[in-house]
């Protein structure tokens, strides 16, 4: 009843897990494996690959910086991603969205622009999607502004049905203003419970053991949100860097580095799982522990 972190120890930077009937299926930012890498397991602790799930990228981009893909299941063989690359033509970072029958794809992108480029604000990153339980669909992402010395903000617009669009008002939710945070906040994630609504996201600069997680309390999908304060999940002995996670029942997936090679880890960040429970509306996650004494 314990199983070894990191579950998948090949560099899978900013991992998304899904779950399809009894397989669970892995997404990650570009790697070895392709644009977006992707993994099968029936335990969510050993992984098998699968290869690329967005082989061709559409024309208003270019390979090479294929980032933090998220999918949403809209049906058996309705698969919706949201992926960051880069606009050419803007040069920044932007999010895209691709369709597949199937989860491991091949995904499709038959846009020609991408579905969110705020290029005055440095970009856009990091799109994640969340259906709350009235059934209505919403998609966050952030502002790339550290890349050019501009606040960033975690941004939330309603979807239309297919996912395919934006179909209400842009809204900003919440920017870096804690102390842990540096100069940035991103990767926001959504759970609903119990009413309420939760939004994960990390802090501070990637490649440094300060990146965290954190977590606000929210009035609703697209807030107003109370921050807790202090990372929730944070650079533990056995691991650095811990970050970008998501939710999967009462699991946290992040990706994290090794303590010794931190931001120059030639294999990169690699994918762990960490124990969430709930003490009222606050969430509690086990660090990052390379011998994990429970069973997903």
């Amino acid at each position: 009843m314990s199983f070894s972190n990191p579950v998948y120890d090949g560099g899978f930077a900013d991992p998304q897990v899904i779950a399809v009937g009894d397989e669970y299926y892995a997404f990650a930012t570009n790697g070895p494996l392709g644009n977006v890498q992707t993994l099968t397991s029936r335990d969510l602790v050993s992984w098998e690959v699968v290869g690329d799930a967005l082989p061709s990228l559409p024309d208003w981009t270019a390979p090479g910086r294929v980032w933090a893909p998220e999918v949403a299941v809209h049906a058996a063989d309705r698969y919706v991603m949201y992926y960051t690359s880069r606009d050419v033509a803007a040069g920044r970072q932007a999010v895209g969205v691709a369709v597949a029958s199937t989860p491991t794809g091949p995904y499709v992108d038959k846009s020609i622009k991408p579905l969110i480029s705020q290029a005055d604000e440095g970009g856009s990153i990091d799109a994640s999607p969340f259906q709350d339980s009235s059934g209505r669909r919403w998609l966050y992402w952030k502002n790339d502004g550290n890349a050019i010395g501009v606040d960033t903000w975690i941004y939330v617009s309603e979807l239309s049905a297919d996912g395919l669009t934006l179909a209400g008002p842009v809204r900003r939710m919440i920017k870096q203003d804690l102390p842990w945070e540096g100069a940035l906040v991103e990767a926001p994630y959504m759970v609903e419970r119990d009413e309420k609504f939760h939004l994960f996201y990390s802090g501070n600069a990637f490649d440094k053991a300060a990146y965290a997680v954190g977590h606000a309390l929210c009035e609703s999908p697209t807030g107003p949100c109370v921050k807790s304060g202090d990372p929730i999940l944070a650079s533990s002995p056995d691991a650095a860097g811990p970050g970008h996670n998501m939710v999967l029942g009462d699991w946290f997936v992040y990706h994290a580095w090794d303590p010794d090679q931190v931001g120059t880890d030639p294999k990169g960040r690699t994918m762990w799982l960490s124990r969430l429970t709930w003490d009222g509306d606050t969430p509690v996650v086990q660090p990052p522990l390379a011998r994990n004494p429970l069973d997903p």
